[in-house]
C-alpha cells in the first residue's frame, strides 16, 4: 500500500469514527434521564421496542437516524425527529416498524416528525411492506403547528395514506403504549388491527382537561380512554395487553400467520462476498474532493465475488455501466468514474463531470435493465454535467434530458448510493432524492449542494464584494479573504451529509460496509412488490 492509500484510510476511518460517535448520542433520544423516568413507568423506549420486537440476530436498517440534527434548538431540539424507523424481520417477514419517541417531548410532532413517518409510509407502500406502528406521542407541537397541521404533506396527510395503504392490501398493525391524542389517535385506528397497553395506553380526541373545559365532564383519562374502555366498552382496540413486551409478543403471532407476498421476480442466486477486500475502500477513496482514483476499484469490493460486466466499456467513460450481482441479486450499476480518461480521439474527459457520450450511454443501459426487469444501482461522485462552447454545441443539454428522462420513467427499483460529490444536475440524472429511490443514502466522505463549496464561496465572495463596492466601501484583499471565509465556512456546513440527514434528502449516512445489506435489504423489499406499469421514455430529443 502507498502512503496515499494510508492517509485515505486514515481520513475516512476518522470520518467513520465521527459517524458512530454522532449515532451513539441519536440512540439516546430524550437524554438518560428521560429514559429512566420511562423506565420507571414500566415502558420500554422506542429503541427497545424495536430491538425486542426485530427477530434476534437478523440485520435491519434504520431510516432516518439523524433527522432533526441541528434543527429546532430554541425548543430543545429533535433527536431522529423524534420517531425511530427500521426495515427488519418479524417472524422472518419483512416490515416497517414505526416508533414514537417518548423522550422527546413525550413523542410529540415536529413538522420534520411527520415528514419522516411518510417517507416510511412512502416505503411501506412503494415495496407492500407490512407496517407496524408503536404509539406513544403526545400529538402535534403546539408551538410549531402552523408547520405541521394543513398542508398536502403535513400531518394530516399520514391518515390518508393509511386509508390508502388499507386499500392496497399493505398489512397494518398499531400497538397503543402511551399517550394517543387528538388527531393523532386516528392513526392506530386507520390501521387493520389496533393493541392497547394497560395503565399506559390511552386513546382519545381530547384528554380529561379540555373534556372539562368544553362540556363540563368531570373523568379521569384511564375511564375516558383506557385499555378496559376501548377494549369493553367502545370496541376501538382489538387487543388488550398487560405490558409492552405482552403487546410485542401479540404483534409477533400476529405477523407470523400473514400469507407470503407476491413478488415481483428479480433474479436472486447464491450470494457471494467480493473477491477483494472490501475494507480497502477506506484507502481508496481519496481524502481530497477533487482527487481522482478508478470507481471500479470500489465497485470491485461491493459486488459478490468482484464480478462486473461492463457495458459500452470504452464508450462515454466518465460513467460507468454494467451487470454485477449484490448479495445474490441481479442489479445494473450506473456509477460516475473519477479518473481523467482518454478517447479513442485523443480527447481528455474529467472524471466525475457527465459528457454527452457518458448520458447517451447512461440512458441506453438504464432503458436495458427496465427491458430485462434488473433493479438499478447509482453510485454518485458526480460534479456536473460538463460546460463550455464544444459541450453546449454538440448538445449537452439534449443528452442529459435524455437520462434525466430515463432516469424518471423507470419502473425498476432504483437505489442510490452517494460516496463522494453529488452536485446540481449530476444530483438529478444520477437519481437524487427527487428521482425516487427506493432506498438512498450516503457514505460520511459524500457531500450535496448545488455546486462544490470552493466554487461556490467564490462566486458568492464576488457578489458580496461588488455589492459592497457599490456602496463605496473599500474592498481590499484581507477583506475579500474575510468574505471568502465566511462564505465557505457557512456552505461547508450545508454541503455535510449531516445537514441533508437531517432534512431527509437521504434516508442515512452508513458505513461503506453496509452498502451490501442495505441494496439487499432494499431489492428484498422491492420483490414484494410486482412491476405494474411499463417501461415508457416518452418524447425526447433525438
Amino acid at each position: 500500500m502507498d502512503l496515499n492509500f494510508n492517509k485515505n484510510e486514515d481520513h475516512n476511518k476518522l470520518l467513520l469514527s465521527a459517524l458512530r460517535q454522532k449515532l451513539s448520542l441519536v440512540k439516546l433520544g430524550g437524554g438518560e434521564k428521560r429514559i429512566q423516568k420511562l423506565h420507571g413507568e414500566g415502558k420500554m423506549t422506542a429503541r427497545e421496542r424495536i430491538d425486542y420486537l426485530l427477530d434476534a440476530k437478523a440485520k435491519s436498517i434504520e431510516i432516518g437516524a439523524f433527522v432533526g440534527e441541528g434543527m429546532y434548538a430554541e425548543h430543545g431540539g429533535c433527536p431522529s425527529g423524534g420517531v425511530v424507523v427500521k426495515i427488519g424481520y418479524i417472524q422472518g417477514k419483512q416490515c416497517i416498524i414505526v416508533a414514537n419517541d417518548a423522550t422527546v417531548k413525550a413523542g410529540a410532532w415536529f413538522p420534520i416528525t411527520a415528514k419522516k413517518n411518510l417517507r416510511a409510509q412512502e416505503i411501506a407502500m412503494e415495496n407492500r411492506l407490512p407496517i407496524i406502528y408503536l404509539v406513544d406521542s403526545a400529538g402535534v407541537y403546539l408551538p410549531l403547528q402552523d408547520e405541521i397541521f394543513p398542508d398536502k404533506e403535513h400531518f394530516g396527510r399520514i391518515f390518508r395514506n393509511n386509508a390508502q395503504m388499507s386499500s392496497m392490501g399493505i398489512t397494518q398493525i398499531a400497538a397503543v403504549m402511551g399517550s394517543c391524542v387528538a388527531g393523532g389517535a386516528y392513526l392506530p385506528i386507520m390501521s387493520d388491527e389496533a393493541l392497547i397497553v394497560e395503565k399506559t395506553g390511552s386513546i382519545f380526541l381530547a384528554g380529561s382537561y379540555l373534556v372539562k373545559a368544553a362540556i363540563g365532564e368531570s373523568i379521569d383519562n384511564e375511564t375516558l380512554g383506557g385499555a378496559t374502555t376501548h377494549c369493553e366498552i367502545s370496541g376501538v382496540t382489538d387487543y388488550k395487553a398487560k405490558d409492552d413486551k405482552d403487546a410485542l409478543d401479540k404483534i409477533k403471532n400476529i405477523v407470523d400467520k400473514i400469507g407470503d407476498f407476491d413478488k415481483a421476480g428479480y433474479s436472486r442466486i447464491k450470494a457471494e462476498k467480493p473477491a477483494l477486500d472490501e475494507n480497502e475502500i477506506y484507502g481508496i477513496l481519496p481524502k481530497a474532493r477533487n482527487e481522482q482514483y478508478d470507481m471500479m476499484e470500489i465497485i470491485n469490493r461491493l459486488v459478490d465475488n468482484s464480478e462486473f460486466e461492463a457495458y459500452k466499456e470504452g464508450y462515454g467513460q466518465t460513467i460507468i455501466t454494467g451487470y454485477a450481482r449484490i448479495d445474490g441479486w441481479a442489479v445494473g450499476i450506473v456509477a460516475n468514474q473519477r479518473k481523467v480518461v482518454k478517447t479513442k480521439n485523443g480527447e481528455m474527459q474529467f472524471g466525475g463531470v457527465i459528457y454527452s457520450d457518458s448520458a447517451d450511454k447512461a440512458t441506453r443501459f438504464i432503458a436495458n435493465c427496465n427491458q430485462k426487469k434488473i433493479p438499478l444501482v447509482f453510485v454518485q461522485d458526480v460534479t456536473g454535467f460538463m460546460v463550455g462552447s464544444k459541450s453546449e454545441h454538440g448538445g449537452i443539454i439534449k443528452d442529459g434530458a435524455k437520462m434525466v428522462n430515463a432516469v424518471s420513467n423507470s419502473v425498476v427499483p432504483k437505489f442510490t448510493v452517494i460516496v463522494g460529490n453529488s452536485y446540481g444536475a449530476g444530483n438529478y440524472a444520477m437519481c437524487g432524492k427527487a428521482y425516487d429511490p427506493r432506498l438512498i443514502f450516503a457514505w460520511p466522505s459524500a457531500e450535496l449542494a448545488v455546486m462544490g463549496g470552493t466554487q461556490a464561496a467564490k462566486v458568492l465572495a464576488q457578489i458580496e464584494a461588488s455589492s459592497l463596492k457599490a456602496k463605496g466601501e473599500v474592498v481590499d484583499e484581507t477583506k475579500e479573504k474575510e468574505l471568502f471565509d465566511k462564505i465557505k465556512a457557512r456552505y461547508d456546513e450545508q454541503v455535510s451529509p449531516y445537514y441533508a440527514a437531517s432534512r431527509l434528502w437521504t434516508d442515512a449516512i452508513i458505513d461503506p460496509l453496509e452498502t451490501r445489506t442495505w441494496i439487499s435489504m432494499g431489492i428484498e423489499a422491492a420483490n414484494h412488490s410486482p412491476i405494474e406499469k411499463k417501461f415508457n421514455l416518452g418524447v425526447i430529443q433525438v
